[in-house]
């Protein structure tokens, strides 16, 4: 009864785990302005990754009984502050490319003022959902902060099998802790409708800002 009791804890700290405000960011950063079902993939790649690195971390901890030096961890947070940085940039970076320009032109005598983004411009290219980066996003966040706390609890399970079975919860709790968070994140977006551009960049221009202010809080 206290495995189950200890497993069924495992799952549910993954599920808190994935609405961190590090990891809520770097989604928000990343699913920017995304509809409800894209964001929702993203949030479960997010998981996956975070899965990955935390299967790795745990055997190594239940097979090798070594523990994380400090040091390590603390690295692994700074990596997370500057990738939150990077992406709160890329963001802004974005924004500023898909920003809408006034034009002059004229048709004979008359002369005509008109509106465009270069975001509204069509191309003819197919459109794939960007895997690699919210499963290396969320690999990186499975090496560090809170994670960490799950190794501990990890040290002091003495069966390799109820261990996996630990991690195996603990890491489907966060893939779906963070396709919940992560659709709730792009609920904004799809609410509001894409002729206000205005409040639609005022969402981007949050997201970014939030996870540049989240990063640096880190590397603090």
């Amino acid at each position: 009864m206290a495995v189950l009791g200890l497993l069924g804890l495992g799952f549910l700290l993954g599920i808190r785990h994935a609405f961190d405000a590090d990891h809520v960011a770097a989604v928000s950063a990343v699913a920017a302005d995304s509809s409800i079902k894209k964001s929702s993939l993203l949030g479960m790649f997010w998981g996956f990754g975070h899965a990955i690195s935390l299967l790795i971390a745990g055997l190594a901890v239940l097979l090798l009984k070594i523990t994380i030096p400090q040091k390590l961890a603390l690295s692994f947070e700074f990596i997370v502050g500057i990738m939150l940085i990077a992406l709160g940039i890329n963001v802004l970076v974005t924004i500023s490319k898909n920003r809408i320009h006034i034009h002059k032109h004229k048709h004979g005598n008359e002369a005509h003022i008109h509106f465009h983004s270069h975001k509204l411009i069509k191309r003819h290219q197919h459109t794939h959902l960007p895997i690699k980066k919210p499963l290396f996003i969320g690999m990186v966040h499975g090496l560090a902060g809170s994670a960490a706390l799950t190794l501990v609890v990890l040290a002091a399970i003495n069966s390799v099998f109820i261990g996996l079975i630990y991690i195996l919860l603990f890491g489907a709790g966060s893939i779906i802790g963070m396709m919940l968070a992560s659709s709730i994140i792009s609920l904004p977006f799809k609410l509001v409708p894409n002729k206000l551009q205005k409040i639609h960049k005022l969402l981007q221009l949050s997201a970014g800002l939030v996870s540049i202010i989240i990063g640096l809080t880190i590397l603090i």
